[in-house]
């Protein structure tokens, strides 16, 4: 019985979004698998071209005798870029993208240049022994030798070249010394940031005792049920230890491991701590980063050169020929969402991943998501808790100041006097500070600063925005109504928008501590991606007092002298037009205040808010996040939202607005008429929060409904509705789960 190959030709074909059925020869029978990469005649002139296999059948979709043959199968090619295109079939069916996005995103297409190796010295001796490796060398008149270790005592890490050129080195010099096991040459064609290999391979730690159950427990839940691990512990409480002996783990067996991180800001550490402890088995990935160094990363993996892959969420496809485990780190960051089709999560489709490879997940957070910490009071994942920092410091004393009194008291300053006067005590002992301005979410929001009330949508339980014709805006429903001059809940006439940004914050630092040192880190300052190691080495170098910033200060740094956070206007994010604005909240503020008192110093925060008896600020205060979850998803529950229910988005762009306007109206009567169950709710259409980009205009509308299935089931079928009618054409759509 004749076999047949349904094929999708070389994704750098990007306009052949279609299969094409080919038959089987005798002799390749058993050979032709999905996922294996074929040799096939293709066009009227039968050129061959490379196309992957993605199913195998025993009946032909049209007539054999007008059926082409695939000439021939790869060697060893139904191995990783198998599993890898069976994971673009699962993000196609469940993000809703075209096959050729699912399998561009999987398989990036090859870039061959030339990406420049980086090579860079690291220390791997301690600060003692390295000490004692001088005085040797010193001794015996090894003067290039010493040279090279005494600048290593200064920075641990060099650029190979730099090195080579001002301590004017031989290639034999490092050569030595690496033979010796006193330093390190990591190849790569990625520049590690500054910091890293800082002394972490050598000083050989030891796992807590709540460290090493959580580590022996993940291990079982492997051997046992192996489900996704969700690893929960109060910031510093040493995370990064237990994924380090877990990688351990897998790299005894002969396997390889993805760790994502964030974002690049979190790189500066991460990257040190990871590449310090396993040296050149380390491949590094970061979004700023050329397709041809990309690409050679990617063919390390490929290759066997590397066994840990580290990176942002595209490093979840590194092609290792036997992925043994995943960890997601920082696991509740927004980053791990794609903005550009396909829409997927990095935390579902590792999860697809590790089924597919029969590898492990972990992920850790300070703060987990609601949405995994859910799927851990189902059973779906297993929960482990560190409890307690490591090395036994102590969390912050956190204190709530109310804004609203500030006021009364006639302080109109950002800065509360708890905070200028805990400043003040901090400066004189020459500690550290850091001010975090809790910008996310403050765009457009209306609040009234003597009493805290915001302007909120009587329909979704959102705040409305305020857009520049006066109207506020709600932008799930399209509810709109008149800006107010006075407080609807107070009468005053302190209601309107913040206006307050780092530059602001930093002068008038500098105005109420003369002579203070200052850096500020945001948008502006870290624009070149070797901005943030500088600024972060800076600080961690006591060449300033006090560092300034947003989110990106509060997110996995430690600095041992820091011994005092403030949270600028804590509300912000709380009153940002989004459901998940509560959880957000708690997150940014719990990484904030675990800034301070990292080491044996005690550390101290001050919040500052106008809304103190919100459950997020005062879980986030306590470090409570079983507290902060009970409150949270009984507010989703009651309001439909994930996880307790499921919500598609529908976003649609379109440089008529008028026509666009239409095409949605046109989307929402199709699903009404589609599907008439009670259970299902559209909401809207509405225009996006930022309603008009690159003259295209935005609308989005929401569909809830209890289970997924019912919104993949209609989004197939509204997906062939945009494709049979032409009044969709030059309408940019997109689909988005649970955003």
């Amino acid at each position: 019985m004749s076999s047949y190959a349904d094929i999708i030709v070389d994704i750098t074909t990007e306009k052949l979004d279609r299969t094409f059925q080919y038959r089987i020869p005798e002799v390749l029978e058993g050979k032709v698998q999905p996922g294996s990469q074929v040799k096939i005649p293709f066009g009227s002139g039968n050129r061959l071209v490379t196309g992957y296999v993605l199913s195998v059948s025993q009946k032909a979709q049209f007539d054999e005798s007008r059926m082409k043959e695939i000439r021939e199968v790869s060697e060893d090619s139904v191995t990783v870029e198998a599993r890898l295109i069976a994971l673009a079939a699962w993000m196609k069916h469940t993000y809703g993208s075209t096959m050729i996005q699912a399998l561009k995103t999987v398989l990036p297409v090859k870039n061959r240049a030339k990406a420049r190796e980086k090579r860079t010295i690291v220390l791997m001796q301690t600060k003692d022994a390295a000490l004692d490796t001088l005085e040797e060398l010193q001794r015996k008149k090894y003067k290039a030798k010493a040279r090279l270790v005494e600048k290593l005592l200064e920075e641990p890490s060099l650029d190979y070249t730099e090195a080579v050129r001002e301590l004017n080195l031989t290639a034999s010099v490092v050569r030595g010394l690496e033979e010796q096991g006193v330093i390190r040459v990591i190849r790569s064609s990625a520049a590690l940031p500054s910091g890293s290999g800082r002394e972490f391979r050598m000083q050989e730690f030891t796992l807590s005792e709540s460290q090493e159950q959580a580590a022996r427990g993940i291990l079982k839940e492997w051997k046992d049920r192996n489900r996704p691990c969700l690893l929960q512990g109060v910031t510093g409480s040493g995370k990064t230890m237990v994924y380090i002996r877990l990688i351990e783990e897998v790299l005894r067996e002969g396997r390889q491991v993805i760790v994502l991180i964030p974002e690049i800001a979190l790189t500066y550490q991460n990257v040190g701590r990871f590449c310090g402890y396993f040296g050149d088995r380390v491949a590094v990935m970061n979004s700023r980063m050329t397709p041809a160094q990309r690409y050679e990363q990617m063919e390390r993996a490929a290759s066997g050169q590397v066994s840990i892959m580290l990176g942002p969420r595209s490093a979840l496809f590194a092609p290792f020929p036997d992925l043994g485990l995943i960890i997601i780190d920082e696991e509740h960051e927004t980053s791990y969402k794609s903005e550009v089709t396909p829409r997927y999560h990095a935390r579902e489709t590792a999860i697809e991943r590790a089924r597919l490879e029969h590898a492990h997940v972990v992920m850790g957070s300070a703060t987990p998501s609601v949405d995994a910490y859910y799927r851990c009071r189902t059973g779906a994942y297993a929960l482990f808790v560190l409890e307690g920092r490591y090395g036994g410091s102590r969390l912050p004393d956190v204190c709530i100041v109310d804004m609203r009194e500030e006021l009364k008291r006639g302080n109109r300053s950002i800065i509360s006097g708890e905070l200028a006067e805990r400043m003040e005590q901090c400066l004189e002992r020459k500690e550290q500070a850091m001010l975090f301005l809790n910008r996310r979410g403050f765009a457009g929001f209306i609040s009234c600063r003597s009493c805290g009330y915001v302007v909120k949508c009587p329909h979704c339980d959102v705040s409305l925005t305020a857009h520049n014709d006066g109207t506020l805006v709600c932008h799930y429903c399209g509810y709109r109504t008149r800006q107010q001059n006075r407080c609807p809940s107070c009468g005053s006439s302190y209601i309107g928008g913040f206006r307050a940004g780092t530059q602001q914050i930093e002068q008038l630092v500098r105005k109420l501590f003369p002579g203070v040192r200052t850096l500020r880190m945001d948008a502006d300052t870290t624009k070149h991606k070797e901005n943030y190691g500088k600024i972060l080495s800076s600080f961690a170098a006591r060449e300033a007092d006090v560092l300034i910033g947003t989110q990106m200060i509060v997110k996995g740094h430690d600095f041992p002298d820091v011994t005092l956070v403030g949270v600028l206007a804590a509300d912000l994010s709380l009153n940002a037009s989004d459901y998940r604005a509560g959880e957000r909240t708690f997150q940014i503020l719990t990484q904030a205040v675990g800034r301070a008192g990292r080491k044996e110093k005690k550390g101290a925060a001050v919040i500052q808010t106008y809304q103190p008896e919100h459950y997020s600020i005062r879980a986030a205060a306590l470090q409570d996040y079983p507290a902060f979850f009970e409150e949270e998803i009984g507010y989703r529950e009651l309001m439909n939202y994930p996880p307790a229910h499921q919500l598609l988005a529908i976003h649609a762009a379109c440089q008529e607005e008028e026509r666009l306007e239409q095409a949605m109206e046109y989307i929402r009567r199709f699903l009404l008429r589609f599907h008439g169950d009670t259970q299902v709710q559209l909401i809207g259409p509405a225009r996006e929060s930022v309603a008009k980009i690159s003259d295209l205009y935005r609308y989005v509308l929401y569909v809830k409904a209890p289970r997924q299935e019912i919104l993949f089931t209609m989004r197939e079928r509204l997906e062939r509705y945009i494709e049979i009618n032409s009044g969709f054409s030059n309408i940019y759509i997109q689909f988005d789960f649970n955003a």
